[in-house]
């Protein structure tokens, strides 16, 4: 850089600072008479005596001449009058190499009170996705350690895919085997609206301590204001913004959007937008395209995603499901009644679907996941009458097939939570299966 470019940079600086007072508090929301600021800044609120202490707080929203303020954090200890100071910047965290193994909160600080490293770059935590005519073709798959996935699903290097179910079908248990198994460079996990106890469960018991060397974990509690929720999204997503520019590929894993997107409908209702899709105001279905389209690749790396989608009653075409299901490259269904018969993962292969294998996989591939899916769907539409006994054998060539081929399709659907197994032993298993019947 040189002088004159120095200077021009000097001339342009703010060096004002803008306040303004808080006016009032209505449950999350705050309205501040002034200061000059724009949606998405954020602001400090001064608190205590002698203004010992600021709160964060982000402009959502304005009304007549006010701004309406929302904290990162709670609102105690803010009274009328208090002190808001504009920072004319939206929220940054710090990413760098540095970060990676460490377990840190929606605004980038590490949860165990720790120190951030040094030497780490400033990143907005919101950013445009990347222009449309810059995104490579994905052509290659990614290795993830599952066996069904790996070979009926398979996931190419840049896709993003939904994870759906209710809870307690294995979906944290599935995000851990992924995350484990993976040969991305790096993952960066996402836990948004969790319980307090599942963090810790999640991160020793799920990830690992192998997991962890090469993860970057966002938390943000159930507890945690609506704010905080959304923010823990956008900072895991920049985070993997930051490592696909540097050319990496990344893996990122958020669970789960359903609760990013109850978390925009609190601030939606709160900032006075109307309700509309059960309950969902408009907002939350413009904020979730942006978000999951951030994703994916560009010219200098890839992100893959996957997303889980906790569905209200195992209902897969309620709003949210329906929504994220239409934005992303494919969806793998989690069925209860997969789970409750004890095979896991508890992925329901017919239902699912992924856009992009018959475009990165071999035919013959192709060709044997077709079989099985075939095979296992005849089984399924005639178990009732062969459970019963009315099914007689010789009946029909294609059920006979099924019959003999079930036990050995559900020994491969199966794999227990630590079984590592790599992406070639799982097609020539599928192909060997096949071939074996026919």
């Amino acid at each position: 850089m040189n002088a004159a470019e120095l200077i021009e940079q000097i001339d342009h600086i703010d060096t004002f600072k803008r306040y303004g007072r808080v006016k009032r508090v209505v449950g999350l929301m705050i309205e501040s008479q002034g200061p000059e600021s724009s949606i998405g800044d954020v602001c400090y609120i001064y608190v205590g005596t002698k203004h010992k202490r600021k709160i964060q707080a982000e402009v959502v929203g304005f009304k007549d001449e006010n701004i309406m303020l929302m904290p990162y954090t709670t609102v105690q200890d803010i009274s009328p009058g208090s002190l808001v100071e504009a920072s004319s910047k939206p929220l940054q965290v710090k990413v760098g190499a540095e970060l990676i193994g460490s377990v840190v909160d929606s605004m980038g600080q590490p949860m165990d009170g720790s120190l951030l490293p040094k030497g780490l770059t400033s990143v907005p935590t919101e950013q445009e996705p990347p222009n449309p005519m810059k995104r490579p073709p994905i052509n290659k798959a990614i290795e993830v350690g599952v066996r069904m996935i790996d070979s009926l699903l398979t996931v190419g290097n840049g896709q993003r895919v939904g994870i759906f179910a209710g809870s307690g079908v294995g979906k944290s248990t599935l995000l851990g085997m992924i995350a484990r198994n993976t040969k991305a460079d790096l993952n960066v996990i996402a836990l948004i609206g969790e319980r307090g106890r599942e963090v810790r469960e999640f991160i020793e018991r799920d990830l690992g301590e192998e997991g962890l060397q090469r993860s970057i974990v966002v938390v943000a509690t159930s507890d945690q204001p609506a704010l905080m929720r959304i923010k823990g999204a956008y900072t895991a997503t920049a985070i993997a913004e930051y490592f696909r520019d540097k050319g990496m590929n990344v893996m990122l894993m958020m669970d789960s959007v359903t609760r990013v997107a109850m978390a925009q409908r609190e601030v939606g209702l709160a900032v006075g937008e109307p309700p509309t899709t059960k309950g969902y105001t408009p907002s939350v279905f413009g904020v979730l395209p942006k978000l999951l389209e951030r994703t994916g690749t560009n010219e200098h790396g890839s992100i893959t995603g996957f997303y889980t989608v906790l569905v209200d009653g195992d209902d897969m075409n309620e709003p949210i499901a329906d929504t994220v299901r239409g934005i992303l490259d494919g969806h793998f269904i989690l069925d209860r009644d997969l789970a409750n018969k004890g095979q896991y993962p508890a992925l329901n292969v017919l239902k699912s679907v992924s856009r992009i294998m018959n475009h990165i996989v071999s035919p013959d591939q192709v060709r044997a996941a077709e079989k099985l899916r075939e095979l296992l769907s005849t089984y399924i539409q005639s178990e009732d009458l062969i459970n019963i006994g009315a099914y007689k054998k010789g009946s029909s060539k294609e059920i006979d097939e099924a019959i003999r081929q079930y036990p050995n399709i559900l020994s491969f659907l199966k794999q227990g939570t630590h079984d590592q197994i790599s992406m070639d032993e799982s097609i020539t298993h599928l192909v060997q299966l096949i071939e074996k019947g026919e």
